[in-house]
């Protein structure tokens, strides 16, 4: 597979390394020669000569100039060579037989003149022609050579320059100034904005930048700096930033709580859903993305229709993240940053419990609710519970306060310097971040070691670029990631759920320490089960877990311009390495159970307890388990690229061919399909037009081939088209251009596929599983042996799930300050791997699953996005950023056979639940008796009540069933609405900020909270006793229904009762700063308020019963220092 592309690659590098050359026909003085190249030195074109011809020159050292360069384009014979060499330079030449001799002395160059006066240090100020504000990173050059530096934060900037120099003063969206130094050393240099620059340079698809004024298809940038908020993670800044990106965030848990996104909300039911992310060239995962420092960010886009994607073939499909990190500058003295910050979090919620006393009366009522029978909890106990007397005989625990602490504190350190020189440049960045978790470390209150989640983050980032010659450059781009993780041996999930499911009345922490164990004696119970009640503090205080995980990204690019072929030609080259490596110890161990069984006084005012073990006795001795993980990618990748400007006609063309390998480092026991490396090969190409900066057409294909499907099917082309039509470049329009200062209208098609079908490889294939059935035999049917049976039939016809997009997008610019951005957006994903559902159980299929490409759904929506920037004056600056997107998909074609129409999922929404309609609840034994009999259970007065939906089917009343009576939920669990908003004001040194972000159209289920339990004594939220049905209570709109000492299955149901609405706005991010010279002090936060109409906890968590790690309020201080010393 590789041998191919290796010629290909290593043929194309050695033909781009040839230099400049002499052709040479015939033989003599008369034979012919052609000589080409361009900046080429005198002294470089006789080498060239003599390599490849009989003649050898002789002149003097130091005859020749050894900086000036000149472009060669002669054809001729020796004579007519060397003439034109030669001419104007002041030197002569003789030739004798194959010897060439030169006579005089080139004549210098004015730059050489100019290298013999005396250098004094010139110092200046670059600043705003409006606002006279300072402009941070304006470049200051000497004209005509690579010397230059670039201004500090205070606009500020010396070099060194001669009183015949002139200095070019420039900055993005400004109007360049050249000046000369004469006998001045200060200099205040103003510069006024020029609109034709002020278009940015987006990156695109396989990190080729393109203006955003010439862009057809549908992309969005985000500055590094509007993702630097307090948090851990890249992609928690996405939400409300980047039209078009869906994020929400599920988890506050360190090293967990990075962002759900999808871009442009969901398009396939099946397989992966979430962007390609591409960092540097190289495909990275989402946690790679959210280790990243944005310190080290230079461009940030998202690709999102198939004129932006359709290149990236099979990975493009669910839209594209292009991440650059920043590179090295040509400076006198390098650019020293440093970034220090401090915070605190806390959790945006907690849940609320009741106390013992509380806790026992609930229970009381919920047996006699069910008239079960179980023991009550006794008046004395309860009494002795309520005013706090011994702690052991009556315990009171809240195993939340037991478990958690409010705060953790974390720190962020990064260090990066930036600089170069005319050859060679470079970035180097160091990042350090530490983070703790809430949990508090009852660990260290019994054993020698700490559990709490601890994690040390280091991530260090090399670039360096080196320019080989003129026309060659080469790149080596190196990101190391490391992670440092120790945490509770027990998941931290299952702490949270240990907390909820565990009585607060039936056992203490632990019993005094009498002396008669070597270990802790720690609370239990068998009361509700056989075995025993587990123990919060003591299961998540055993144990504890030491994680590293390493991560190396390393791209080498060669780029080679071929002008010597035809102008505009270039030639890149990338081949990068990226290995992950996980290895976990684990350390875990058991504990000893014990209960009360009486008590007495000691006769000192005090107790002696008496205790019984519960199961077997353990030694404290913590045993140890290993565990490893990884994998690796080589991709490589080769791009012929041309670009050419003629007149009014700008044409752009690339062909790419790619190559991917995938490897898992650990492809575990027996695994022979893991074992395997996973290979894609693929084509793009791409051509673009453009007349006069007004006509705009573009053309993309993608031609990729994947292993996970049969051959004839391993190949999909995928093709886009795009046009567009910048309105404000036309002579008519100018008129208008102080209002509508931009003005463009584009549109696109295209095709793109996804061959990641149901997360498993050769899915074409059968699967059969040795062992997989039982097969009884014999005389009396009673001898059973294991057999082979077939999980999975072949398919060879499978091949990929293909989606045909469609974008439609205005960009507009108002009264050069208002930039509004607004896209519409359909795609139709055809060919969608399903399980068929049609196929009756008696053809033999009930445990075999049979695929293809049988299903189809529709996602659409559109998308607005609004900057606004403006200097007021000298002393304020306002700007303001608004997005809203909205994308709504439903399922058009699927394989089933539903008995009800309202249960079809044709016409609904992925990602939504299926739920039974509430009525409210049962009032008393007649509205029960009067309602159809309801999913076969004993109903009681308090119970959830629910429609009887099938009835209008039948045309009667029927008895309410599990499979007949349930519909979809209105909206899926993922956003279709999500939204931001939010302004930046600068006044003289002062800056503040904030930003809200919200969605809507979203709802979840709460679940997996219900007291008590069939073998547990489940603990009661505050909000279920507060807001319960009960006897003295019978509102039939309550938030709770009756209680129930068992599980109530017919309440427990997924249904509109439990259902609530996830939208909401946050206070997202605020920040206020001061600036003073090179230093900046900031105070910012995240998650500050939450506007919702669901109250419990952070909606954004999704449902369940909110006892999971909680997204975290963030404080954060902290300071920035940037050192050029000039």
């Amino acid at each position: 597979m590789y041998s191919f592309s290796c010629i290909l690659k290593y043929a194309v590098l050695l033909f781009c390394f040839l230099p400049p050359t002499v052709h040479a026909h015939n033989t003599g003085q008369s034979r012919k020669i052609i000589l080409k190249g361009e900046s080429i030195t005198m002294q470089e074109a006789i080498q060239i000569i003599e390599a490849n011809s009989t003649y050898t020159f002789f002149f003097k050292s130091g005859m020749l100039s050894e900086t000036e360069k000149k472009d060669y384009n002669l054809e001729g014979d020796i004579h007519e060579i060397l003439k034109g060499v030669f001419t104007g330079s002041g030197i002569t030449y003789v030739i004798k037989n194959n010897e060439i001799i030169l006579k005089g002395t080139a004549k210098q160059t004015p730059q050489q003149s100019k290298q013999k006066e005396r250098k004094t240090e010139i110092v200046g100020v670059v600043a705003d022609a409006d606002t006279g504000e300072g402009i941070i990173g304006a470049s200051v050059q000497l004209k005509g050579t690579s010397t230059g530096t670039i201004t500090d934060l205070d606009g500020q900037f010396k070099i060194m320059a001669s009183p015949s120099d002139a200095i070019v003063i420039s900055f993005i969206g400004y109007i360049s100034q050249e000046i000369k130094i004469g006998s001045h050393k200060l200099f205040s240099i103003e510069l006024h904005e020029d609109s034709k620059q002020l278009d940015e340079v987006v990156i695109t698809a396989y990190g080729t930048g393109q203006k955003k004024a010439s862009m057809v298809g549908s992309v969005e940038s985000i500055k590094p700096s509007e993702l630097q908020i307090p948090s851990t993670n890249l992609s928690t800044a996405f939400a409300g930033r980047l039209a078009g990106v869906v994020a929400v965030q599920r988890s506050g848990q360190p090293g967990a709580d990075g962002a759900n996104f999808w871009i442009r909300g969901v398009s396939t039911m099946n397989g992966v859903t979430n962007p390609l992310i591409i960092l540097d060239g190289v495909q990275v995962s989402s946690s790679d993305l959210n280790n990243l420092d944005p310190e080290i960010i230079d461009n940030f886009s998202i690709l999102k229709d198939a004129t932006a994607t359709a290149m990236y073939g099979t990975r493009g499909a669910n839209g594209v993240m292009i991440v650059t990190t920043k590179s090295g500058m040509n400076l006198d003295k390098p650019i020293i940053n440093f970034r220090m910050e401090a915070q605190m979090s806390q959790p945006t919620s907690t849940p609320r419990f009741v106390n013992g006393a509380t806790y026992m009366e609930l229970f009381n009522e919920a047996v006699n609710n069910d008239n079960s029978g179980d023991v009550l909890y006794s008046e004395e106990k309860i009494a002795g519970t309520r005013a706090g007397l011994n702690p052991y005989i009556y315990p009171n625990v809240n195993w939340y306060d037991e478990l958690f602490t409010n705060h953790a504190f974390n720190e962020k350190f990064n260090f990066n310097i930036r600089g170069g020189g005319k050859r060679v440049n470079y970035f180097s960045s160091i990042s350090v971040n530490h983070e703790s978790g809430m949990l508090k470390n009852r660990s260290r209150d019994f054993f020698s070691y700490s559990n709490n989640i601890n994690i040390m983050r280091y991530n260090f980032q090399n670039n360096i670029n080196a320019e080989l010659s003129k026309t060659s450059k080469l790149s080596l781009r190196l990101n190391v990631q490391l992670r440092d993780m120790t945490s509770p041996n027990q998941g931290v999930g299952a702490i949270f759920t240990n907390a909820m499911d565990t009585s607060p009345v039936e056992f203490p922490v632990y019993f005094p320490d009498d002396g008669s164990t070597p270990y802790v004696k720690w609370g239990s119970t068998e009361r509700i089960n056989a075995d025993y009640q587990t123990n919060p503090v003591a299961q998540a205080a055993t144990g504890y877990n030491k994680g590293f995980q390493s991560t190396v990204i390393a791209a080498l690019e060669f780029n080679q311009k071929l002008n010597f072929i035809t102008k505009g030609l270039s030639f890149k080259a990338l081949a990068s390495f990226k290995n992950w490596s996980s290895s976990n110890n684990m350390r875990s161990g058991h504990w000893n159970k014990f209960s009360l069984t009486g008590y007495e006084e000691d006769g000192n005012g005090g107790y002696n307890y008496m205790t019984s073990r519960i199961g077997d006795e353990y030694q404290t001795n913590l045993s140890a388990s290993n565990s490893t993980s990884g994998n690796r990618r080589f991709y490589i990748e080769g791009m012929l690229n041309y670009s050419r400007t003629f007149d009014k006609h700008d044409v752009n063309a690339m062909i790419i061919y790619n190559q991917d390998e995938l490897v898992n480092n650990v492809p575990g026991n027996g695994n022979f399909i893991g074992s395997l490396p996973q290979r894609k090969q693929g084509l793009a190409a791409r051509a673009s037009y453009t007349y006069a900066g007004k006509y705009l057409a573009e053309v993309n294909v993608g031609y990729n081939g994947s292993e996970n499907f049969a051959k004839g099917h391993r190949f999909g082309f995928f093709p886009s088209v795009a046009l567009g039509y910048n309105i404000s470049e036309e002579p008519y329009f100018k008129p208008l251009k102080n209002i509508v200062s931009k003005l463009k209208l584009r549109g696109s098609w295209g095709l793109v596929g996804n061959d990641q079908i149901n997360g498993s490889r050769f899915i074409y294939m059968s699967q059969i599983d040795l062992n997989g059935i039982g097969y009884t035999t014999g005389i009396n049917q009673n001898v059973t042996y294991n057999g082979p049976v077939y999980q999975r039939y072949a398919n060879e016809n499978i091949t990929w799930e293909v989606g045909e997009k469609l974008n439609f997008g205005v960009d507009l610019q108002l009264f050069r300050s208002l930039d509004l951005t607004f896209d519409i957006f359909r795609e139709n994903r055809r060919d969608i791997f399903q399980q068929k559902q049609t196929i009756p159980t008696y053809m033999g299929t009930a445990s075999t699953k049979v695929y293809g490409n049988l299903a189809a759904m529709r996602n659409q929506g559109f998308e607005l996005a609004a900057n606004y920037n403006k200097k007021i004056n000298k002393e304020w600056f306002v700007s303001f950023k608004g997005t809203f997107t909205y994308a709504h998909n439903k399922i058009t074609k699927y394989d089933e056979a539903p008995k009800y129409p309202w249960q079809s999922k044709i016409g609904v929404s992925a990602n939504t639940n299926g739920i039974y309609v509430s009525d409210g609840l049962f009032i008393d034994a007649q509205d029960i008796a009067h309602h159809p009999q309801q999913l076969g259970m004993i109903i009681s007065p308090g119970d959830i009540k629910y429609i009887n939906i099938s009835k209008d089917w039948y045309g009667y009343e029927d008895n309410l069933t599990d499979t007949d009576d349930w519909v979809w939920s209105k909206y899926p669990v993922i956003p279709e609405i999500v939204y931001g908003f939010g302004p930046s004001i600068k006044w003289k040194n002062l800056d503040f900020s904030f930003f809200f972000q919200g969605v809507s159209r979203t709802s979840f289920i709460l679940n997996n909270f219900h007291p008590f339990g069939d073998n547990m004594l489940r603990n009661v939220l505050s909000w279920v006793a507060d807001e319960r049905w009960s006897p003295d209570n019978q509102d039939t709109n309550a938030t709770y229904p009756r209680l129930s000492r068992k599980t109530n299955s017919n309440n427990n149901k997924n249904s509109s009762y439990w259902e609530r609405n996830g939208a909401f706005l946050k206070l997202k991010n605020a920040e206020i700063g001061y600036t003073y010279k090179h230093m900046r002090l900031y105070i910012s936060g995240s998650n500050l308020l939450t506007f919702a109409p669901f109250k419990l906890w952070d909606p954004e968590q999704g449902g369940g019963n909110g006892l999971s790690y909680p997204t975290q309020r963030v404080f954060n201080i902290g300071f920035q220092m940037t050192i050029n010393n000039k």
